[in-house]
């Protein structure tokens, strides 16, 4: 049986749409970039499932929520082609996160000035693991499914780390640093854009 299980959007229901987005909150906590956004630890808490909830929605409404059966493990990402309602999005995360949204149309701006314009790319875009779960190859797992139906239509892969642990899972399936890091205002963190052609 396969350790993972690809789930389309009639099958996420709204008590697994909420577990999902809840699990990413939970590991993004404490990462660079969520406290450069959101600083206050407190109102951080609050207000990223909602801020997660958006990104999960958004991937599964292209098939495209990858979990391990138990729910311990996530990663969405898009698939070549997609292209979201950008206007419909903003408004979605202005609701979620309220005043902190401006910090993320910043982010989100120097985003898309570094996103790759080349080929038709999967985009991976967040990834998580239960807290004691990890270190247990999960996500490795959940990025090799990607990678598979990437290699099978001769497409590459695209991601930005936010953090050591994320660059070095990207590293562990062939992921390669590519162009600068993407340096955020004020000595924020850095995101780090990372490659993979097809094999």
């Amino acid at each position: 049986m396969s350790p993972t299980t690809a789930l389309t959007p009639n099958r996420l229901s709204r008590s697994r749409i909420t577990h999902l987005s809840a699990l990413l909150a939970d590991a993004f906590h404490e990462d660079a970039l969520t406290r450069w956004m959101i600083p206050d630890e407190r109102l951080r808490a609050e207000l990223l499932p909602g801020f997660f909830r958006v990104f999960v929605e958004l991937s599964a409404s292209y098939d495209a929520v990858l979990t391990t059966p138990d729910g311990d493990a996530v990663l969405l990402f898009l698939p070549p082609g997609a292209e979201p309602d950008e206007e419909a999005l903003d408004a979605a995360f202005a609701e979620a996160l309220g005043e902190h949204a401006d910090a993320l149309r910043t982010i989100a701006r120097l985003q898309a000035e570094r996103h790759p314009h080349g080929p038709p790319h999967y985009y991976v875009s967040f990834g998580a693991v239960r807290a004691g779960r990890q270190q247990g190859g999960l996500i490795t797992r959940l990025l090799g499914e990607v990678l598979a139906r990437a290699d099978a239509e001769g497409v590459p892969v695209y991601s930005e780390a936010s953090s050591q642990g994320g660059e070095a899972a990207c590293r562990r399936v062939g992921f390669e640093r590519v162009g600068e890091d993407i340096a955020l205002p004020a000595d924020g963190p850095l995101l780090r854009p990372m490659w993979r052609d097809p094999r």
